[in-house]
């Protein structure tokens, strides 16, 4: 395992418990003295600290807003990305197998061992160092993201863009299936009549496919209807050929 000294300088908090340290970055393949009780604690203190920071940061949000906002924050691959830039997986403690298999870079492994960090750090400095970290981590995130698009799907992003406009819901039609019925990939053409846009995705179940659809849906009207100002029909056609069909498995 690599120099501990950096991974601290990084986090923001140095260790008086070095065991603590340890213990959270260690898998339960390593060890009995695995990181999932640290991980449990640090997931509810990141819930905490998150939420603290979008109320002070968004006072004009209601709670439905900021809860979809905090999800997206915390979701796996948010906290697998956030421990990717600490470096974390050269710092894990992993068993053999999982080394073998790659086990490092996996964002279930990674944003467990960084909760298990913030549920350490919290017990070797206290609630306010856990919320310092926290914080150092989300702030530069925070500064970047569009917290009136993040966590929403391009089939919700896709409608709120046409009531803003005044425009009618789209059209979702299944155009094709294709494959077994086991293994099938189906297409779904989307329609707003009153831009003349349609396009068409392809995914492993039909909403996955409507949710590509709508995302091209989204680009074709950024690109050929903008807000405030158009580039015409002509523009419109043009764009409208030119998009290609994307194939979409189904997220879990």
């Amino acid at each position: 395992m690599s120099n501990l000294a950096s991974l601290q300088a990084a986090l923001g908090h140095q260790f008086t418990d070095a065991k603590l340290l340890e213990q959270a970055l260690t898998h339960r393949s390593h060890s009995s003295h695995h990181n999932e009780r640290l991980e449990f604690l640090g997931d509810s203190v990141l819930n905490f600290v998150v939420a603290a920071l979008l109320f002070k940061r968004y006072a004009k949000i209601d709670e439905g807003d900021l809860s979809r906002l905090r999800a997206n924050l915390v979701k796996q691959a948010s906290l697998a990305d956030i421990a990717q830039k600490l470096a974390l997986s050269q710092y894990l403690r992993l068993g053999e197998g999982e080394l073998k298999s790659g086990g490092f870079r996996r964002p279930s492994i990674l944003a467990d061992a960084l909760e298990a960090l913030f549920g350490a750090i919290f017990l070797d400095g206290g609630f306010d160092a856990a919320q310092h970290v926290i914080a150092k981590q989300y702030e530069p995130i925070l500064a970047q993201v569009n917290h009136k698009t993040l966590g929403k799907d391009p089939k919700t992003l896709l409608q709120e863009l046409l009531q803003a406009r005044k425009l009618d819901l789209p059209l979702y039609t299944v155009v094709a299936t294709h494959g077994a019925a086991h293994n099938q990939t189906f297409e779904v053409e989307c329609h707003i009549p009153k831009l003349d846009i349609k396009v068409a995705a392809g995914g492993t179940s039909r909403r996955a496919a409507e949710q590509s659809a709508a995302e091209l849906a989204i680009k074709a009207i950024e690109a050929v209807a903008p807000a405030k100002g158009g580039r015409g029909s002509r523009a419109r056609k043009s764009t409208q050929l030119s998009l290609p069909v994307a194939v979409t498995q189904e997220s879990k």
